[in-house]
């Protein structure tokens, strides 16, 4: 069976773009998942490779042993990963460089598996800012990001953030098809524990840690639509099927992208 979602990529209407994405959600238990990253910062990189389990299922992924994975860029450097435990596979001497262009390729069980993505220039992340407002009796923090996107049209960017020293993250997918060339206008929306009692309720004190990446176009569609399938808080693997940029059939995805992070503690708010 198929249903379709429309993915809304933006936090507010007078910055949101929509695109309409089939996703199968039939039981996928049994593929294969391949989560590949490559950045600007020293590695090693690592690449993991699961299986997939039903929709029902708990979230254990069983580990893939055993598989070839090779790494390569286009300007000639190739590296064999070597496998590190829990279906983690990870580089020795391997660097990443924006403006490049990674190859993954994965033999697996008979199978052979590969995936491109170009790695974006450096978009400098410098700060953040800090706002909130009133809903009922509930104070909302949010968090604008400061940077300016370049021209021309087409950057992406995956941002992700924890609280204090929680597991959990949170992710958003900005694009600049409204904001191009200017500097951001749109806030990540801090959790107000209004998710069923699910999600911390950020207060004054909290430390909020802030991932910033430039990613390009394939992945940027691969984590709204899994944005979306999650209910907005992100994840990794997914019984479902957000569209991978890896061929022969398989789940997840290969990232090439640029990293830089930013940490803010919620302060308290004055009242002009």
């Amino acid at each position: 069976m198929k249903n379709t979602f429309y993915i809304i990529v933006s936090l507010f209407a007078l910055t949101s773009c929509e695109k309409e994405i089939d996703l199968d959600l039939n039981d996928q238990s049994g593929n294969i998942v391949i989560e590949g990253n490559v950045t600007n910062q020293p590695g090693p990189y690592t690449v993991k490779i699961t299986k997939s389990v039903s929709f029902s299922s708990p979230n254990q992924y069983p580990a893939v042993t055993g598989a070839q994975v090779i790494l390569s860029d286009d300007m000639g450097q190739t590296e064999t990963l070597h496998y590190v435990g829990n279906g983690v596979y990870q580089t020795t001497a391997f660097s990443g460089e924006p403006g490049r262009t990674y190859t993954l390729k994965v033999e697996s069980e008979g199978k052979q598996y590969s995936a491109h993505s170009k790695m974006p220039e450096v978009v400098y992340f410098d700060g953040l800012q800090q706002s909130s407002f009133k809903f009922g009796d509930k104070t909302t923090y949010t968090l604008l990001p400061l940077f300016t996107d370049p021209m021309p049209l087409g950057n992406r960017y995956l941002f992700s953030f924890t609280i204090n020293d929680l597991t959990k993250k949170y992710m958003n997918t900005f694009s600049d098809n409204v904001n191009n060339g200017l500097p951001n206008q749109q806030p990540l929306i801090l959790p107000n524990d209004d998710n069923k009692g699910r999600d911390h309720e950020v207060v004054v004190g909290d430390k909020i840690h802030v991932e910033m990446q430039c990613i390009d176009n394939n992945i940027f569609t691969y984590y709204s639509s899994l944005l979306q399938i999650s209910g907005g808080n992100g994840g990794t693997a997914t019984p479902t099927n957000p569209p991978s940029n890896i061929s022969n059939g398989a789940l997840g995805y290969f990232s090439a992208h640029t990293t830089d992070t930013q940490t803010l503690v919620i302060e308290q708010m004055t009242t002009p």
